[in-house]
């Protein structure tokens, strides 16, 4: 026989094993369970017998007299808007003014500008200047590039190089403001 008769063959008869298998179950589910437990004769004796079991329903509740709805003025095709929130506790007023007289006192007294950000730099090393004799170079890197300064010089723009160690660099901003070591392991 060719293969994929055989196929054919053996999907028809899973499929057919399939439904009485389905079968089967949705009748042996029917039974009531006093009856399966039983074997049927003493399920008609004791019990009316029921498809499925559910409790008895209370025909008089079903005449039982009820309240009327009320009236009332809703609208569900008009739009009013949402009432105002109800006022904050005066707690909580009190210590709002609190803050905001506690605000207004430091920001009328004289402050002191924040500091400079850090130099993003990182000190890679140093190394003997070609040109002069004695002098060193330093090495800098940030994640755009790497940069080459002495003593004194400015590196990318914004950064003057103070002073080149063994093991760390003092750098300032052009200003002379926010003079920081940075040690060559890292910041």
């Amino acid at each position: 026989m060719h293969p994929k008769r055989q196929r054919e063959i053996a999907l028809a008869i899973a499929a057919i094993l399939l439904i009485a298998v389905a079968v089967w179950t949705v009748r042996r589910g029917t039974t009531p369970p006093a009856a399966a437990a039983t074997g049927g004769a003493a399920a008609t004796s004791t019990q009316p017998q029921s498809k499925h079991p559910m409790a008895e329903i209370d025909l008089g509740e079903l005449d039982a007299k009820r309240t009327e709805p009320e009236e009332n003025d809703r609208n569900p095709f008009r739009f009013k808007p949402k009432p105002a929130p109800p006022p904050p506790p005066a707690a909580a007023v009190r210590q709002q003014q609190e803050q905001a007289a506690a605000d207004a006192q430091a920001a009328a007294g004289p402050s002191e500008p924040p500091p400079p950000p850090r130099i993003p730099l990182k000190y890679i090393g140093e190394m003997a200047d070609p040109k002069k004799t004695g002098h060193r170079v330093a090495i800098l890197s940030d994640a755009r590039g790497v940069y080459y300064g002495r003593e004194g010089d400015i590196v990318e723009g914004r950064y003057r190089i103070i002073k080149i160690g063994v093991e760390s660099i003092e750098l300032a901003y052009l200003d002379g403001r926010g003079r920081q070591t940075i040690r060559q392991t890292g910041q």
